[in-house]
């Protein structure tokens, strides 16, 4: 009888590795990987065989290990077979390797922690359950934190969530009142001693419930003081987060799930013909089979004065059932593993073209396009459903305010030609935001007093220099 213990709730001390590593939570290293050196062989080879022309070669391979209905040796199909395999287990075992390279990238990344009263640069993969770490502007969520303190009034943080929700408009979070009086002060926030008590692991990203006890006394948590791993700190100078989720368990992770074997449409049409194939070589090979046992019952017979048969050694029946498997070893050049390999060899290929794309070149970043697998490619741009709540889902919610009416007046250039690198610069420049007017001016005011109000509007802060 096996026993799994399944987490109900969690409980976190704040700076206290010793009291939280009882409960055995999990550190902060992630893996995206399928495979390792030691299941890299077994797994692999279920993937493969799961293509039905892969599992039919095999199945072939092993009749023509039986002599009595084999007329071709066992290697000429062990070699297209194990030609096959290979190639495609290099192109997978290439693939894991990226996402082993990317998984180290992301576990060395370094993060301010604070360990023994001092601040220290450790990796994130060191982080522990209970941490304070200490984050700084444009810098990535290393888990999922509880705020505590931030350099804005009241502990407000400004966050954005693209890599959870795809918004990029800016989320606030705002700490609990008893923890933002901290501040920046590594000796208070060193002494801090709090425990949490909250859920389980999961995945719910606009959901979270725990209670916070410190100084004999409780304070409620929810979703607005959690900054969740993937989150990227903006407009917020720095600010001071202690760790509840670490790695697999943070809701990103949770999220993610284990990488899965994919198959594309190419494949599944592939596996559909091929077993169409099989279906028409079964066929062929039971007409030829019931030829072959009319034969012997009708004419064989005549035969048996030249080939030395003992008399019952040989029926008609299990002639013809000799003679359909020796068909199908025959006849097995109709099924084309050949076109495994060529699609292998496109796939391949596709996925360099798509690094030396040009068009795909993001020139603001210096960013190339990067084929992180070479399995999907043939599904780029097969879009067939699109399910939106809103239009901001395909604009990637990037809008640049250029002009307004207000009582009937409009402010604002009808045609500013904005351009990706220019547009800030041009909108200071072109749009006349203002008015001579003291009357139309507390109307301007009350009207971006209400924008700001009304649309929870925070812009992100670039700054950026002319020379």
């Amino acid at each position: 009888m096996f026993c799994f213990m399944v987490e109900m709730e969690r409980i976190v001390k704040a700076n206290d590795r010793e009291y939280n590593e009882k409960f055995q939570y999990a550190d902060n290293r992630i893996h995206t990987s399928k495979y390792n050196i030691l299941t890299f062989l077994p797994i692999n080879l279920f993937e493969q065989f799961q293509r039905v022309a892969n599992a039919y070669f095999l199945c072939l391979l092993i009749l023509q290990l039986i002599p009595e209905i084999s007329s071709l040796t066992w290697f000429t199909t062990i070699v297209p077979l194990v030609l096959v395999i290979t190639m495609t287990a290099v192109k997978d075992a290439t693939d894991d390797y990226f996402r082993h390279k990317s998984d180290n990238q992301v576990n060395n990344r370094q993060s301010e922690v604070l360990i023994d009263s001092k601040l220290q640069n450790e990796k994130w993969m060191n982080v522990k359950v209970g941490d304070i770490i200490k984050l700084e502007n444009n810098q990535f969520v290393a888990a999922d934190l509880l705020l505590l303190s931030s350099s804005e009034p009241h502990g407000l943080c400004y966050v954005e969530t693209a890599e959870l929700d795809g918004e990029t408009n800016l989320k606030v979070r705002h700490a609990l009142s008893v923890t933002s009086e901290l501040g920046a002060d590594i000796n208070r926030l060193a002494r801090f001693d709090g425990i949490v008590v909250c859920e389980a692991p999961n995945n719910k990203l606009d959901k979270f419930m725990g209670i916070l006890s410190w100084k004999d006394s409780k304070h409620s948590l929810n979703n607005e003081k959690i900054i969740l791993r993937g989150c990227i700190l903006r407009n917020t100078s720095w600010c001071f987060g202690m760790v509840i989720f670490a790695g697999p368990d943070t809701k990103l992770m949770q999220n993610s799930g284990k990488t899965k074997f994919k198959r594309t449409s190419i494949d599944r049409l592939m596996n559909t013909l091929v077993l169409w194939i099989f279906g028409f070589l079964i066929c062929l090979g039971i007409i030829l089979a019931i030829g072959n046992s009319i034969w012997e019952s009708q004419i064989g017979d005549q035969f048996r004065t030249f080939l030395f048969w003992n008399e019952g050694e040989k029926s008609s029946v299990f002639s013809g059932f000799l003679t359909f498997w020796s068909y199908i070893i025959i006849l097995n050049t109709v099924v084309p593993i050949s076109l495994y390999v060529s699609v292998e060899v496109i796939r391949l290929g596709h996925s360099y073209f798509i690094n030396w794309d040009r068009k795909m070149y993001y020139s603001r970043k210096a960013t190339p396009a990067e084929a992180r697998t070479t399995t999907l490619n043939e599904e780029l741009g097969q879009i067939e459903y699109i399910f939106s709540d809103k239009t901001g889902t395909l604009t990637q919610n990037i809008m640049t305010f250029k002009r307004c009416s207000i009582n009937g007046r409009i402010y604002g250039k009808r045609h500013i030609p904005f351009s990706a690198l220019w547009d800030s610069l041009l909108l200071l420049l072109y749009f006349k935001f203002w008015d001579t007017c003291a009357e139309r001016a507390s109307l301007l005011r009350r009207y971006t007093c209400a924008i700001v109000v009304c649309c929870t509007h925070q812009p992100v802060i670039y700054i950026r220099y002319f020379s």
